[in-house]
């Protein structure tokens, strides 16, 4: 630890008193702060009102708007300032201190599009033009400087993942460079460049006054109509049958149709303030900076924001001196009961917990040894359970909006955020997807407190550190799992999670070193490659069980024809097929993008077993529940936990299933895409569908859980003759690949259309009833697409030297940019990685496939490109027609062990 002795040994230390609206910090004096603020307040203050004592009385609050806001933050304000823009009138923000008196005036200032995600890079792209354009507009200065950043690396593989990201970036027509460390010292003359491999330069950042920022916003909101209330507390917000209907305060009650939730610290009690509670699954912890005063010799304002991830720190300039923070191994929670701002006001210093920042500080820049500390500051951050912030309608009530867990990116985000919610709350979704910040891919199950404590120990240091592809969370694991965990766990399984569900990746084998193979991380050729192909290797030629019991499952069931009417609404597809048919089928909204991606299974006339995505468990209840007519005879349920679900995969699949339940399983008896109730060993009433989500033969069984055990030991027990073993998640995403089936959530989103990804024959536009998407899918039809899902093939690309492609690597036709990977894998049958994504023409046109045939493709994988072949339907290959001849004697060698 760094008692006070040491750390007057390391920095000349003066703490001068800590002023309480801390205007200095970002380089305007308190009496040209006070000077901004009146100003402002005159717009967004009505005219006060004065007892017979002289006192000044707030004014009254409206009995009526459209929309409340909650939150007087950068995030808040945002979020006015756009509603505003796209035409909102009757905007009421409420906070229930002073304007950014929170987390926002604490901020370290910097605007950064180094992000791990598309979205969140675009969205700080976005924040940044703002804020620049913002003193023009407002005439209220925000400091905005550009000054760049550079990210350093330390090592190879953080150099690794910053030409990745570079590549991303490109795509998005944002500009950086990659650099040796003698560039760096040209740029920033103070970073000791030893130790470094390389770095990336971002010359578009840059750093400003978040206060200002935020008060510049405030007053264009005002202007433009926005009234801003603070020293208002919101204590409950009043639904009526699972919609907003007010907001009731400290001050009186307001009647409202909208209500948005960008209380940042408070966000989670907030959701907590209603008749329905609305989880905000989001936790707060302690995040510190110093800052110096000015150096003997002192930085310019332009000199570049430096991110050393490898020493956990950043530094920009301030006033002269510098402000450095950075995210700790050991951070420190912190619980916000009350929503009380004196918290905040009043967290202290702790150079003991920062000693190891300040530390690597001294590393990165010895020559501030001899400068002198102006301040140690503690702010408070919140984090989320996936490090991306929260956005968008609450699944459990119409009209409530949230807009929080910034992870400690709330100004770069902010300005992105609060347009895409705006646009959002106008049009129904924004002009991009969010699906990644959507507060619907969380349930009820991550917003317990100490899930929350415990994951966000673990998100605050990972925002700084070498996320390699496949990485997982440690904290808050087990919390949903199969009947089948702890068989699975003995057999070798290693985990992975979603939507807090436990998935086994692969299974490894006995004698295998299990701790060296759970440690190994890179980006290249994984350990686990020869484990995964045996596991293919198996599915193709005899029979695996992978355990998909986390998929989404909903039964919908009618007393008369409603659950087929409103299926036929809803789906591009025909649900009126005959009983026990299996439909694929696309949900989609207005513009014809898919907002779900199901099979539906007919169980009865008016009864059907919905299977969707893990992910999508929240998402799609909400958009059933949403277009659900308000009938007592239509009954929608989830019955997610009451089936474990097998997947058995591969030729041999049917002669196991025929031995368990006496029944011919050959396609003749049971045709593809049917369901039969049968019985499997002892039990009874199990779901038996011919389709395994790989395009390779076998079976899916749902099975009651409590016959999980017995089922899947019966299935083991007789399988053994026909070579069977377990497998994974990882065998299964390289047979979806190579079979060219495009995933929800990484291939299709809410703005993907069947005719783009080649599922044009999953829509049926003579069905009789009208679907959602219809419309916009005719309109695309004529006029062809613009874009289109294509598979990649890499060649000359040497799987155990070269880099792997993973996702996001742009896409090249005849050396132009035409496109990004959504998803990719090695396919053990082609022997090749398969990458799938989307491209476009440059110049717009339409895309026909003899515009993808005649194209020279080439992907993109951190800097270097490699050639690939582009196709609109899966491969063959010879080497899977040489396979196939050795079937028989293959088959007959597992027979014989």
């Amino acid at each position: 630890m760094l008692c006070g002795a040491c750390t007057g040994r390391i920095l000349r230390i003066t703490l001068s008193s800590w002023c309480s609206c801390q205007a200095n910090f970002y380089g305007a004096t308190q009496v040209s702060r006070e000077r901004v603020l009146a100003g402002c307040r005159s717009l967004w203050s009505a005219p006060q009102h004065f007892t017979s004592r002289g006192e000044a009385v707030p004014a009254p609050l409206p009995s009526q708007a459209r929309v409340v806001i909650c939150g007087g933050g950068i995030v808040g304000t945002s979020v006015a300032y756009h509603l505003a823009k796209l035409g909102w009138t009757e905007v009421v923000l409420l906070e229930q201190g002073r304007l950014g008196a929170g987390t926002t005036r604490m901020c370290a200032g910097i605007v950064s599009v180094a992000k791990p995600i598309f979205i969140e890079s675009k969205m700080a792209d976005y924040s940044n033009s703002l804020y620049e354009r913002l003193e023009e507009e407002t005439g209220v200065k925000t400091g905005y400087v550009r000054t760049g950043s550079l990210c350093l690396a330390q090592n190879q593989d953080r150099f690794l993942s910053l030409k990745r990201l570079a590549s991303r970036l490109m795509v998005l027509g944002i500009n950086c460079n990659v650099m040796k460390p003698k560039d760096v010292a040209k740029l920033h003359p103070m970073v000791n460049i030893h130790d470094l491999v390389g770095a990336l330069y971002l010359p578009q950042d840059a750093v400003v006054s978040p206060p200002d920022v935020n008060h510049a916003l405030a007053m264009a909101s005002s202007v433009q109509g926005v009234r801003i209330h603070e020293r208002t507390t919101v204590n409950h917000i009043i639904l009526e049958k699972g919609h907003v209907r007010g907001v009731e305060t400290d001050r009186g009650t307001i009647e409202c149709e909208f209500f948005v939730n960008c209380a940042g610290q408070w966000a989670y009690e907030l959701g907590q303030a209603s008749e329905t509670k609305v989880s905000v699954p989001l936790h707060g912890c302690e995040h510190f900076y110093l800052l110096t005063k000015p150096l003997q010799q002192p930085l310019q304002p332009d000199v570049p924001v430096v991110m050393d991830m490898d020493g956990r720190i950043y530094v920009r300039t301030w006033q002269g001196g510098i402000l450095s923070g950075g995210f700790e191994k050991n951070p420190k929670p912190i619980f916000t009961e009350g929503r009380n701002q004196l918290e905040i006001q009043n967290m202290q210093e702790d150079w003991d917990h920062f000693e190891p920042m300040l530390s690597a500080l001294l590393r990165r820049m010895p020559s501030l040894e001899s400068s002198e500390i102006h301040q140690l500051v503690n702010c408070p951050e919140s984090f989320t359970p996936d490090m991306r912030c929260l956005m968008g309608e609450t699944p459990g009530v119409h009209g409530y909006y949230v807009l929080a867990g910034m992870n400690s990116s709330g100004l770069s985000f902010a300005g992105g955020a609060g347009k895409y919610l705006a646009e959002w709350m106008t049009y129904g979704y924004p002009t991009a997807n969010v699906w990644p910040l959507d507060i619907k891919r969380f349930g009820n199950l991550q917003s317990s407190r100490t899930f929350l404590r415990h994951r966000v120990m673990e998100v605050m240091p990972l925002l700084y550190e070498l996320k390699v592809p496949r990485w997982d969370y440690q904290t808050g694991r087990q919390l949903r799992t199969s009947p089948l965990y702890d068989r699975l766990d003995t057999q070798g399984a290693r985990w992975m999670e979603k939507h807090g569900f436990e998935r086994a990746k692969y299974f490894i084998p006995a004698g295998k070193d299990l701790l060296s193979l759970d440690q190994s991380k890179t980006f290249y050729k994984p350990d686990w490659f020869d484990i995964v192909g045996a596991e293919v290797k198996c599915c193709k030629e005899a029979v695996c069980v992978i355990d998909m019991s986390s998929f989404t499952k909903f039964e919908l069931t009618s007393a008369g024809g409603q659950s087929l009417e409103l299926l036929q609404h809803l789906c591009a597809n025909d649900l009126d097929v005959p009983v026990g048919h299996i439909v694929h089928t696309g949900m989609l909204n207005q513009r014809g993008g898919y907002e779900n991606d199901c099979s539906v299974v007919r169980l009865s006339k008016n009864s059907f077993f919905i299977i969707s995505p893990t992910d999508q468990q929240v998402h799609c209840w909400a958009w059933i529940k949403k277009h659900m007519p308000n009938d007592p005879q239509l009954h929608l349920e989830d019955v997610s936990w009451k089936y474990t679900a097998l997947n058995l995969i591969g030729p041999r699949a049917m002669d196991v299933l025929s031995e368990l339940s006496y029944v011919s399983m050959t396609p003749d008896h049971f045709p593809s895409l049917f369901c039969k109730e049968m019985s499997v060993g002892y039990a009874n009433g199990i779901r038996v569908m011919s389709m395994t989500h790989t395009g390779e033969p076998g079976f899916m069984l749902y099975i009651p859980i409590e016959y999980a055990l017995h089922v899947y030991n019966e299935v083991m027990s007789v399988g053994q003759k026909y070579g069977i073993r377990n497998a994974g998640y990882y065998a299964l995403r390289s047979l979806r690949i190579e079979k060219f089936f495009a995933f929800w959530g990484q291939d299709l989103d809410s703005f993907t259309t069947p005719l783009e990804c080649g599922r044009e024959f999953r829509v049926k536009f003579d069905k009789d009833t009208d679907f959602l998407g219809c419309d916009a899918l005719v309109q695309q039809r004529q006029v062809g697409v613009s874009r289109r899902f294509i598979m990649l093939v890499l060649e000359d690309h040497d799987t155990e030297l070269d880099l792997w492609p993973w996702w996001g690597e742009p896409i090249y036709r005849n050396g132009q940019l035409v496109g990004v990977t959504t998803s990719s894998a090695y396919s053990y049958t082609l022997e090749r990685h398969v990458c799938l994504g989307f491209v476009s023409a440059p110049s717009g046109e339409v895309v026909t496939p003899d515009f993808v045939n005649r194209g020279d493709y080439e992907v993109d994988i951190a800097g270097q490109r490699y050639p690939a072949k582009a196709k609109l339907y899966p491969f063959s290959s010879l080497f899977a027609q040489q396979r196939r001849r050795k079937d028989d004697m293959e088959l007959s060698n597992f027979q014989g062990k």
